[in-house]
C-alpha cells in the first residue's frame, strides 16, 4: 500500500490527489491511501510518500472536478478539505472515483456510502461555521479601531466565518484568529479578506488582546446577565446549545 501525505492546505491536498491518482493508474486505486499530516503512527509495511504543493497540479484537479462533475461537487469537496476528521482526504479521493465515473448526478447517489460520507463531512463543517458566526466575540485593541476575535474551531472555518462578517462590517478593520492553527482571517477597511499564517511572535502578541476591555465588553456582560431569568436557568440545555469548548473566548462567560 502506498500512502500519500500532505499538509492540511487546499493546494497541498489537490496536489496530493493528483500524484496519488497518477500512481493509481499504474498500480490500482485500491493500493492507494491519502492522509493529512501529521501522521502520528506509521504502519510498518506501507510506503509513505510526502507531497509538496504544486499550483499547476492543484489547478488541474480543481478544473477537472468542475468540468467533469460540477461546481457544486467542487464546493462540497472544498468544504470537506476544511474538516478535522482523520479520513477527510481519503473520503474526497473515494468520492472522486465515483464522481468521475457518474458525472454531475453523483451528488444524488444517496445510497452510495462514498457520496454520503462527503455530504456528512460537508454538513459538519457547515454547521461548525454557522455556530462560530454566532459565537464570535470581537474586542477592540487599545487606542485603535482594530477589532480582534479569537476562536478555537475544530475544523478550519475562520475564512468561512470571515466571509459572514465581511458582509456585515465592510468598513471596519478586524481579524479573526484561529488559536489552534495560528492563522488569521484579516479584513482591511473596505478591502477583501485574506488569510495570514502567524509567526510565534505575532501569535503571542495577539493572544494578549483578550486582556483588553472597553465599554462594549462591560455592556455585553451586563446585557447577558440582565436578560437571564433565574427561575428558568437550565445549564444542561445551555451546554447543548453553547458547548464548553466553544465558549472559551466568549466574554460573557469570563469572570
Amino acid at each position: 500500500m502506498k500512502i500519500f501525505t500532505c499538509k492540511d492546505r487546499l493546494e497541498d491536498i489537490m496536489t496530493c490527489i493528483y500524484d496519488a491518482w497518477s500512481e493509481a493508474l499504474l498500480i490500482g486505486h485500491d493500493q492507494i491511501q491519502l492522509k493529512k499530516e501529521p501522521v502520528f503512527q506509521q504502519t510498518i509495511f506501507d510506503e509513505y510518500i510526502h507531497v509538496d504543493q504544486d499550483l499547476s497540479k492543484a489547478e488541474k484537479v480543481i478544473r477537472s472536478i468542475r468540468r467533469d462533475i460540477s461546481d457544486e461537487a467542487y464546493l462540497n469537496i472544498y468544504l470537506v478539505t476544511l474538516s478535522v476528521e482523520e479520513d477527510a482526504l481519503q473520503a474526497i479521493y473515494n468520492f472522486l472515483r465515483v464522481g468521475f465515473k457518474i458525472g454531475e448526478s453523483v451528488l444524488q447517489q444517496y445510497a452510495n456510502p462514498r457520496v454520503m460520507r462527503i455530504l456528512e463531512l460537508r454538513r459538519k463543517v457547515s454547521n461548525e461555521s454557522h455556530h462560530f458566526r454566532e459565537f464570535a466575540r470581537f474586542e477592540r485593541l487599545n487606542s485603535s479601531n482594530v477589532y480582534v476575535s479569537h476562536l478555537e474551531p475544530k475544523s478550519d472555518v475562520i475564512m468561512l466565518v470571515g466571509r459572514h462578517f465581511a458582509d456585515r462590517m465592510p468598513s471596519e478593520q478586524w481579524m479573526i484568529i484561529d488559536d489552534n492553527r495560528k492563522t488569521a482571517c484579516v479584513h482591511p477597511k473596505d478591502g477583501e479578506n485574506y488569510l495570514r499564517y502567524l509567526t510565534d511572535e505575532e501569535f503571542q502578541t495577539l493572544r494578549k488582546t483578550e486582556e483588553y476591555e472597553d465599554e462594549y465588553t462591560d455592556l455585553w456582560k451586563t446585557f447577558f446577565h440582565a436578560i437571564a431569568i433565574d427561575e428558568r436557568k437550565n445549564y444542561v440545555c445551555q451546554r447543548n446549545l453553547f458547548p464548553l469548548w466553544k465558549r472559551k473566548h466568549a466574554v460573557e462567560f469570563k469572570k
